[in-house]
């Protein structure tokens, strides 16, 4: 079941500049003042260092500074003690004391759920500025305001507002400058920090939040309900507010986060339509002119739309409104595309006049393979899989996707790739622009010199010939087959990659056909309870058994279903009068009813 989480940031870029801030006032109170780099009253010189510190005569031992000070300048009082900063209070060693009480270091720690508490006191937004703060973006002949803290949004600032205005209306009001980069980059470092300890799917979604498939990774952090609760004290530790919702589609979570009335939102699959219902138009992410449109006929909610007719909901308010409500209830997908941990090895061409020829788009891309094996030999890794992305003049782009069973940057092997499937491409009125990217890689060492040689015994490589095989019939027409850990026939045998090693085989006999599923045979004389049938028909063939061999045994797999707990086949070979051999079974062992209703099967041919 496909569990994402929309990730929503509400005050993304005005918390980033609250972070930035706060991280700048906390620099500046660690620099000591003036007074406290003052020289100390001189200290007498000691005589004896290595003497005892306490005289025996009596007196102030050395290290009590203060109370020694004191008998001599008058020791200062209590009250002239607290009336001090706190960076210039004397430490109770200086007071005279040996030693003074350490907090538990883990103590003032918070947990990973938000539930512990923090030693350092929490900043408001009055505290930090002191008044409203809000960030504008110059847009054409005006300053437009993208974000805006608490204290204004109170005041009903809010974005797109022009600056003027809210200038007329808050009298002290801070402006400062937004940095769209700052605020993406801040949400790429999120995204790749999401890809490498939450999960491996993880998508910038839009501006203010984080796409998450959370399909299958939630039970390694308690449950969605503990993930969320990780997440959010996580971010609560970063000064940003965030609200999360996981359901069964991404547009569904992307509205329950943003328009949603909680914090954190589990949504159980199938109650997508009921639970977008009450939300506004907005919540589907719909164009501006969408929604123009809508206001017009008078539609509100997402309810609204549910009983209206494809076809006319498509003329007035787009396709693209159609699609952003099936994407939300799940009717059609809505792929995410993930965020990567690591840059991916990219080349990239830019030609003078577009071109159009299959000899100039070959030689180009001979070129692209050669600056690209530069780069994947400088970084000690193989290409997987090969990207290629033809930018053609209106804007098109044309892709080329080559994979490899192994690991190579062999530049002729990659060549010869492309070369077969060239004619996918259509370059229209011409290409202008080509890249290369490698989105899938593995390391690669160095290869011995024996393997290369003629006279070495080590076998050829076979991998550049499954790669032109499945350019030209299929990457799913080459498999091996190996055996798997299952008693029952049909299980017992899996697919594997063209290039992976099988596991083995069973040292029992088996035919070399098994066929998809057992199928019925009828009219079979047989003696019970442990015999080879002597004749039996099958697909309208009548076979005369001469020879036969079994029963060999198998019993049912009893956790998988309650039906194969007592299930019991009994498999024989066989040979026909014609020389044929077959594989076929009795299901039950003849005695008990429970096991099997002594029904007559084949299931594989010899030879």
């Amino acid at each position: 079941m496909p569990r994402v989480a929309s990730l929503f940031l509400p005050h993304l870029a005005i918390e980033r500049l609250r972070r930035v801030e706060r991280m700048r006032g906390m620099a500046r109170s660690t620099a000591l003042p003036d007074a406290a780099l003052q020289p100390r009253l001189a200290e007498p010189i000691d005589d004896d260092p290595g003497a005892c510190s306490v005289p025996r005569g009596g007196g102030w031992r050395p290290g009590a500074r203060w109370a020694r000070d004191g008998a001599i300048i008058g020791r200062p009082s209590q009250a002239e003690l607290d009336a001090l900063p706190a960076h210039q209070r004397p430490t109770m060693r200086e007071m005279g004391r040996r030693s003074e009480h350490a907090e538990h270091p883990f103590k003032v720690m918070p947990s990973d759920e938000g539930r512990g508490t923090t030693s350092a006191p929490s900043l408001g937004w009055a505290t930090l500025w002191g008044r409203s703060t809000v960030l504008v973006l110059r847009t054409g002949q005006r300053d437009v305001i993208t974000a805006a803290c608490p204290l204004a949004l109170d005041l009903g600032l809010r974005p797109g507002m022009a600056a003027a205005h809210a200038r007329a209306l808050v009298a002290d009001l801070d402006v400062q400058d937004a940095d769209l980069d700052a605020d993406r980059a801040l949400l790429d470092r999120l995204a790749l920090h999401a890809a490498r300890h939450w999960t491996p799917t993880a998508s910038v979604s839009g501006e203010d939040g984080l796409w998450l498939d959370l399909t299958g990774t939630t039970h390694l952090f308690g449950g969605e309900q503990r993930f969320c609760r990780r997440l959010l004290a996580f971010l609560k530790r970063l000064g940003l507010t965030a609200h999360i919702a996981i359901t069964p589609t991404p547009g569904t979570a992307h509205a329950l986060a943003r328009y949603g009335k909680n914090d954190v939102t589990l949504l159980p699959a199938g109650q997508e339509a009921q639970a977008l219902a009450d939300l506004p138009l907005a919540a589907l992410r719909l164009e501006p002119e969408a929604l123009a449109s809508a206001a017009r006929f008078g539609l509100e909610r997402i309810a609204d739309l549910y009983p209206m007719p494809r076809g006319p909901l498509a003329r007035r308010l787009g396709l693209r409104t159609v699609e952003r409500l099936d994407q939300a209830r799940g009717l059609i997908a809505e792929p995410i595309i993930p965020v990567l941990p690591t840059e991916a090895p990219l080349v990239t061409r830019q030609m003078l006049e577009p071109i159009g020829t299959p000899d100039s788009i070959a030689q180009v891309i001979s070129d692209l393979v050669d600056d690209l094996v530069i780069v994947l030999l400088r970084r000690g890794i193989g290409a997987r899989t090969v990207l290629l992305t033809a930018v053609r003049v209106d804007g098109e782009p044309q892709r080329l996707v080559v994979g490899a069973s192994r690991a190579t940057r062999d530049a002729r092997h990659l060549k010869r790739m492309f070369s077969l499937r060239l004619a996918q491409l259509e370059p229209g009125l011409g290409i202008e622009t080509m890249h290369l990217v490698v989105p899938r890689h593995e390391p690669l060492g160095a290869e011995a010199m024996g393997a290369l040689l003629a006279t070495s015994r080590k076998g050829g490589d076979l991998a550049p010939l499954v790669d032109q095989l499945s350019a030209r019939a299929g990457d799913a027409a080459l498999f091996r087959l190996s055996s798997d850990e299952s008693d029952v026939p049909e299980r017992a045998a899996r697919r594997i990659a063209p290039m992976q090693a099988p596991t083995g085989w069973p040292v029992w006999k088996r035919p070399v056909r098994l066929l998809r599923r057992p199928e019925l045979l009828s009219n079979v004389v047989a003696l019970m309870p442990d015999h080879p049938p002597r004749r039996f028909t099958w697909r309208r063939q009548d076979y005369r058994v001469v020879a036969g061999d079994g029963p060999e045994r198998i019993h049912g797999e009893w956790w998988r279903t309650d039906r194969e707990k007592w299930a019991t086949r009994d498999y024989f070979r066989v040979e026909a009068e014609g020389g044929e051999r077959f594989w076929l079974f009795r299901r039950g062992d003849g005695v008990d009813p429970d096991t099997g209703d002594l029904s007559w099967h084949m299931h594989g041919v010899f030879g």
